[in-house]
């Protein structure tokens, strides 16, 4: 690998390049990242692709913050399927924390202040962390493991509820994709009868799911059925040719097959009563855009 040639090019940045030169005046906005340095620091994909391709994200991170300028975090449910069906890859290629190193600090370090700008300071774990926190891997991974096959509807109604995100896709069973469907599918009932403290009760089927799966296997009582995974890579050779994402209407991730609904209906009287028995945590008079709910 080598340093990136094009401004435009999507490269791989270093773990260590964020401990050396994220700075304060960073996470607050006041100071720009050095972009020769990190340019340097920075390395080339194994191959040059077009869905390396800088310009496409820029564009959808630009319009997600005139949409949405007045509440980042309503961005997360538009952004997050556009932001997975551009970025087409692979759930081993999106492991690779380097790409997302570099679209915080290179591609787009005012998106990260902006969407997190209600932090004082935007912590470290937003520019280079886990999948379920750092800006951008948050998102692209919400919409890989809440969509139900080529369908993001439920992908968005996952990054309407914060709590979701910041806690949900943190749990390993969320990889069964029954019982991510199954929480979302529990959830959204008790939207659609306006329950209060959505979030609140978003954390405690969660843990309690979570909980449970230790001594339940919910593959066994909920069988998945195998995804389709020459239709993720057909998708992803796809990227080669494909239009921008549209604005106005929700693209298509790959067509690997839909979630068993039999699987779903199994687990949904289990969850129910879970949360039936779950304590809620008890939190703060004031929330943060980031534990904020809307209508989707």
């Amino acid at each position: 690998m080598s340093s990136p040639d094009s401004a435009n090019e999507i490269g791989l940045l270093p773990d260590a390049a964020i401990a050396k030169f994220l700075t304060r005046g960073m996470q607050t906005g006041q100071e720009k990242p050095p972009p020769v340095a990190l340019r340097k620091a920075a390395l080339r994909p194994d191959q040059v692709e077009a869905r390396w391709n800088v310009e496409p994200v820029r564009d959808l991170l630009d319009e997600a913050m005139n949409r949405f300028d007045d509440r980042p975090a309503r961005a997360d449910g538009w952004l997050a399927p556009r932001l997975h069906a551009t970025l087409r890859m692979t759930r081993a290629e999106a492991a690779d924390s380097r790409r997302w190193n570099f679209l915080a600090m290179i591609t787009a370090p005012d998106y990260v202040v902006w969407r997190h700008k209600g932090h004082e300071i935007v912590p470290t774990a937003r520019f280079s962390g886990p999948h379920f926190t750092q800006a951008f891997s948050r998102l692209w991974w919400a919409a890989e493991l809440f969509r139900d096959g080529h369908d993001y509807r439920p992908a968005v109604f996952a990054c309407s509820i914060q709590d979701v995100l910041n806690t949900t896709m943190r749990l390993d069973v969320i990889d069964h994709r029954p019982t991510a469907q199954a929480i979302l599918r529990l959830l959204e009932e008790l939207r659609n009868a306006n329950t209060p403290k959505l979030g609140d009760r978003a954390n405690a089927l969660s843990s309690a799911v979570n909980a449970a799966g230790s001594t339940l296997m919910y593959d066994v009582f909920a069988p998945d059925d195998r995804p389709d995974h020459d239709a993720v890579r057909d998708w992803v050779a796809e990227s080669a040719s494909m239009a921008p994402v549209p604005w106005d209407r929700l693209p298509e991730g790959p067509d690997d097959g839909k979630v068993s609904e039999r699987a779903i209906q199994t687990l949904l009287p289990l969850f129910s009563q879970l949360l039936e028995e779950a304590p809620l945590r008890k939190r703060g008079r004031h929330s943060s855009d980031d534990e904020e709910e809307w209508p989707v």
